[in-house]
């Protein structure tokens, strides 16, 4: 049976096209005849990890220029060329912090903003990390934070930590309460 409730795209036409992100403008009709112009943003997906020890969880702390805030967030970014999604957790979370997961299992995956976005995110979790060296990116973080997860809601209830993967991947982890880290390895 035909969806009768889907909406038509006429055409897409590129405003602006990077490495990093696709800007259009697409001419959509809605199933009442109703036409418009939509702008969509197109991005290559991305991958976060949650790396759990024992109560807690490495979180950044970094400055957002486009919100000018401080904020906490997971590790992670975009995949590379030919980069499987648990590959980019991976690599984001080492060249970011400086830890390695020991076993990332993936935690779900979310569109940020499904009117307006294609931008896959995938979280992965691992219940526990290896120290592989002292710090992280400094073009990254600005420090290393390893929050307990009784304090999650209250960051995020004062806005400390407000990122849409963050916040989501660290409610996921809240909710499976049964599962327990282990301790993390900080040798070097």
């Amino acid at each position: 049976m035909a969806d009768v409730a889907e909406w038509k795209i006429h055409q897409e036409r590129i405003v602006d096209d990077s490495r990093r992100a696709k800007w259009s403008i697409a001419e959509v009709e809605l199933p009442d005849g109703t036409e418009f112009e939509q702008y969509v943003y197109r991005a290559p997906a991305a991958a976060m990890t949650l790396m759990v020890e024992g109560d807690s969880v490495l979180m950044m702390r970094r400055h957002r220029f486009v919100i000018d805030r401080w904020v906490l967030e997971l590790p992670g970014g975009y995949c590379e060329d030919g980069e499987s999604l648990i590959e980019c957790a991976a690599r984001e979370a080492l060249e970011e912090t400086g830890w390695k997961p020991t076993s990332l299992q993936p935690l779900l995956s979310f569109q940020p903003w499904v009117a307006t976005a294609d931008a896959l995110n995938a979280l992965f979790v691992s219940y526990g990390a290896s120290k592989v060296r002292d710090s992280g990116d400094v073009n990254e973080t600005s420090e290393l934070v390893w929050v307990p997860l009784k304090e999650i809601p209250d960051r995020i209830a004062v806005g400390e930590i407000i990122g849409s993967a963050s916040i989501i991947g660290l409610q996921a982890v809240l909710l499976d309460g049964s599962k327990e880290g282990t301790d993390r390895t900080d040798e070097v």
